[in-house]
């Protein structure tokens, strides 16, 4: 059993995790960047506030899982005299008068299946990342925590004073909480909960029903895709990098970041995942959400990754009032990322949004579109070949990264392809001719002399598991020569127990532990595209093994053991997933051909 066995609820406004015991530990308000209300999850090893739980008397066992293709989490409790608790969760997600209902709250329905089990409802929510745990004000059936002008409320048909005083009684009725905006409830809770739970159950059932997916693996990846979309703010159309901050990479580590925010970075392989999934409301809004960004700022450097919304802070910071992760602090809120220079960002955008300018299903890009994407596209061939953080966030070194150089390249290159695609010919061609000046360029620093493999650097030999991306990229073939030696280098460097490390150097934290989920993804595409497709499934159901519980993985995981570390759920990890299993699956045709 893993700390980060969690599965997620959300409804695109909200998320919340919830542990194997059916305690929500991270839950932020009033959006996903939020003030943790539940905090549980960094507070330490035994952490007094910071929580929602249901304890059992006398509990034997615990299971949990989703309701199929849902977003609904089910955790059943037993007891030692035959008493058995059913515990649903889900943030309420449905059609309401023709547009999407997502209140800013969790609705948890608890109902009792055998026996007359006695319970105890403890609800300890708190404000300013665990520094203040106010005092609940009791109305007729609510409770209210205030702290200045926020406000959470408890709304619910459980005997209130029973919540307050965490007092504990039997359960012979189903009871409904609704946890979040202070807003009142329009009916009666438990009423209201029922028809939200089946409203809520409807809509993750119709919206997975929308997805392409591949023959094999199918589980797997509708799970990824519905998280994926939890992910999602659905509001601006941005996709946080992850659901929470601070889980560290590594155990005694300080790498340990908020993920909380839009990476320019993640667009790329997000628009890619979500198209292959046929999920094009997702794809457009996040696409959108990046033109705007990039727009909004484009006289100045762009930043690689954004708030959710405008206006917040980036500022990183630390949280001393958390303990962190099993103890293991700093808690960090904003992150100093946001300050870097990572040039491969450029390429990012240009590539997101040339969807708008192919895929026929969205609203197409126009002339304003192309001007911005060539503006984007001049900056990258002035920065290509410049130090940067690079795309491993360096916060102790600048170097000239070939993937920032690649995707440099790309930027240039798309926006070549572009300019042909809507008639403007001899502004494409022009494009297309400076982007093969550096690609050359590239090509020519990147690889390593008399050893002929591509180096994560120019003019100095580096394994980095991003060279595995330049063929998805388009700088060269996966049948070219350097290519397969890059393969050679990076399996004898990198790997781990099936596993690959981003790199093998020492950073600014010393040398590297835990691998790096997304790049082991990358090294099966890889093998696949150069045709060692059997290696590559079998790599790929090694990572499937190390999912949690409820099929879901976080950023990293340590090769010896196969435990899960960093940010949860990870959505690059999500990604890799699912461009895995639509690479590697049979057709539909194979598959029920050789099924029958």
């Amino acid at each position: 059993m893993s700390a980060l066995d969690l599965a997620p609820v959300g409804n695109c406004a909200i998320a919340s995790l919830i542990d194997r015991q059916g305690r929500h530990v991270w839950s932020c308000f009033p959006r996903l960047d939020g003030d943790p209300a539940f905090h549980a999850l960094l507070g330490g090893d035994a952490p007094d506030a910071g929580f929602m739980d249901v304890v059992l008397r006398g509990q034997t066992e615990a299971r949990q899982s989703y309701l199929a293709n849902t977003a609904i989490v089910e955790t059943v409790l037993s007891d030692d005299q035959g008493g058995v608790v059913r515990i649903l969760d889900f943030a309420p997600r449905f059609t309401l008068y023709g547009r999407t209902f997502r209140p800013r709250t969790l609705v948890r329905r608890i109902e009792p299946l055998a026996g007359r089990p006695r319970v105890t409802i403890r609800v300890r929510p708190s404000f300013g990342y665990g520094a203040r745990q106010p005092r609940p004000k009791i109305g007729s059936n609510h409770v209210r925590w205030t702290d200045g002008d926020e406000a959470l409320r408890l709304t619910t048909d459980a005997p209130v004073a029973y919540l307050t005083g965490e007092s504990e009684f039997g359960l012979d009725r189903p009871v409904s909480l609704f946890f979040g905006a202070d807003e009142p409830l329009s009916d009666n809770p438990d009423q209201l909960s029922a028809s939200f739970l089946g409203q809520t159950r409807s809509y993750w059932s119709d919206w997975v029903r929308s997805l392409n997916i591949p023959f094999d693996w199918q589980e797997a990846v509708i799970r990824a895709a519905i998280t994926l979309k939890l992910c999602s703010y659905e509001d601006t159309g941005a996709i946080v990098a992850a659901l929470t901050t601070s889980i560290p990479e590594a155990a005694g580590t300080e790498r340990n970041w908020d993920y909380r925010f839009c990476w320019l970075r993640d667009a790329f392989f997000t628009v890619n995942a979500l198209n292959r999934l046929n999920a094009t409301r997702t794809m457009e809004g996040f696409v959108r959400f990046v033109v705007d960004a990039v727009e909004r700022d484009i006289e100045g450097p762009v930043a690689p990754l954004f708030a959710i919304a405008p206006g917040a802070d980036l500022t990183e910071r630390q949280a001393v009032a958390l303990a962190g992760y099993r103890g293991m602090g700093p808690v960090r809120v904003g992150n100093e990322a946001a300050t870097q220079t990572q040039n491969d960002g450029y390429g990012s955008i240009v590539m997101s949004a040339a969807q708008l300018f192919y895929d026929a299903r969205l609203t197409p890009g126009g002339d304003g579109l192309y001007n911005l994407l060539r503006v984007v596209a001049r900056r990258a061939e002035r920065d290509a070949t410049s130090p940067d953080a690079g795309l491993w966030e360096y916060r102790g070194r600048a170097r000239a990264h070939t993937y920032t150089a690649a995707m440099s390249w790309a930027a240039m290159h798309r926006v070549g392809l572009i300019g042909k695609r809507i008639g403007r010919a001899g502004e494409g061609d022009d494009w297309l001719a400076r982007s093969e000046v550096l690609r050359r360029e590239v090509l020519r620093r990147s690889i390593v002399p008399g050893e002929g493999w591509v180096s994560g650097a120019l003019d100095m030999p580096v394994a980095d598991a991003s060279s595995l991306v330049l063929p998805e990229i388009g700088l060269l073939p996966a049948t070219h020569d350097a290519f397969l030696k890059t393969l050679e280098v990076v399996e004898r460097r990198l790997m781990r127990n099936g596993f690959l490390l981003r790199y093998d150097e020492a950073d600014d934290f010393g040398a590297p532990d835990n691998a790096f989920l997304l790049c082991t993804f990358w090294y099966i595409e890889a093998l696949a595209a150069v045709g060692r497709v059997e290696e590559a499934r079998e790599l790929f159901e090694n990572i499937l093994a190390r999912r949690n519980h409820v099929g879901l993985l976080s950023e990293d995981v340590d090769p010896r053991t196969g435990e899960l570390w960093g940010n949860f759920p990870q959505t690059y990890s999500q990604v890799g997933l699912i461009l895995c299993a639509m690479r590697l699956s049979r057709s539909w045709e194979a598959g029920l051909w050789r099924a029958s």
